[in-house]
Formats: structure tokens, sequence, C-alpha cells
């Protein structure tokens, strides 16, 4: 069973429903038993970075969310998900984030004629040997919304980049723990076949 993260904000519907086109079995909680007992999760996140973590603790979910991560199963961040990992961004610099990855989260240059946030298809460079992205063509085009970015994280644990103005790390794997800026669930066969990827791997 996999469990997604619901902290009260998020595209939980979109990722559920994905999870169950291919067949994987999946439950929308904001209990940290079932966080706790659950074979794989995935944060999801739409919204700011403050926001959400605040939310979290509101929730008693913070705790919960760094054990299930720091357990040894499988756990993916998806988008705001995948900033979350990190200690802290520039959208809410008094926020503290969950610290469990290295890098910076900073807003995309609003001064290079960009349209910030950036919505839209990107095609994502592969880092060579990624268990997230096997099997899928290096230069696949998968769908971003999002005005902050990842950047400075460890080059060991970066599976995937992409160029909007910046080079932008968008997706992260160390371990156990996997994230994408992108959202697979919305990124079609590519982004179901990142999914499949990750509900196939062992804990």
């Amino acid at each position: 069973m996999i469990a997604i993260v619901d902290y009260g904000a998020g595209n939980l519907m979109s990722v559920k429903k994905a999870l169950d086109f291919i067949g994987a079995d999946s439950i929308i909680t904001s209990n940290p038993a079932e966080l706790a007992s659950a074979e794989k999760v995935i944060l999801p996140g739409v919204g700011s970075f403050g926001d959400a973590m605040e939310s979290m603790r509101e929730k008693g979910l913070v705790e919960a969310v760094k054990a299930s991560a720091l357990s040894g199963k499988p756990f993916l961040g998806i988008c705001l998900g995948l900033q979350l990992l990190f200690a802290e961004s520039e959208e809410s610099p008094e926020a503290q984030g969950l610290a469990l990855l290295n890098g910076k989260i900073t807003q995309i240059p609003t001064d290079m004629g960009l349209k910030v946030p950036h919505i839209g298809w990107n095609s994502v460079e592969i880092s060579e040997g990624s268990r997230l992205f096997n099997g899928i063509k290096n230069g696949s085009y998968f769908y971003f919304v999002h005005s902050y970015y990842l950047n400075g994280a460890d080059e060991n644990a970066v599976a995937g980049t992409t160029e909007y103005g910046v080079k932008i790390q968008c997706a992260v794997e160390r371990e156990n723990l996997f994230a994408t800026q992108f959202h697979p669930e919305k990124s079609g066969e590519v982004g179901l076949r990142l999914l499949k990827n990750f509900v196939e791997l062992e804990g």
C-alpha cells in the first residue's frame, strides 16, 4: 500500500487516479500510523513552502513524514513535495523545511523575459543509472508548474535537470528518497512510467 500524504493542500486526487490507473493500491491519509505502516509514501504538493510546512505541523505530520523518509521505504516528493525535502526556500525564509537533503530552493529569475510561474512541458536530461527514470528516454518531456526551483543539490543526488532560463535540478534520487519538480501524474505516458518505476522499487 502506498500512502499519499494529506496535509490539506496538494494534487492528491490526480496522484491517486494515476496510481489507480497503473494498478497500484493507495490511500490518501493524514494519519501518522498509516504513514508508518505503508510500504511506500508519496508527498505531493501545491502552494507555498511556508503554508505547507505550517499545515503539516498543525496536523502533527512533520515527524511522521520525516520518519517515513528515513525508514528506508521508497519515498517520493512531487513538485512542492520536492522542495519540502530541503531545509529552506526563498519563498518562505522564515519556514523550516524537512531538511532531509542538501540544496537551495530559489526563485526563478523574473528579469529574463520568461513567464513566472513556469507552466508547461520541458525536456529533462536524465542522469545515467537513475532508477526512477528507468526505461524513459533521455530528453523526454514532463509537465511543470512552479516559481521556485532546486539548485546546489549534491551532484550525486541529481537524477534529472531541465532548462528554463537557468539550469533546474528537477529530479533527485538518494537511497530511498526520490523527488521530482515536475508532475508525473500530469505528464502522460512517461509520467505514468515514472510512477510505475517508483511503485516497483524495493524498500
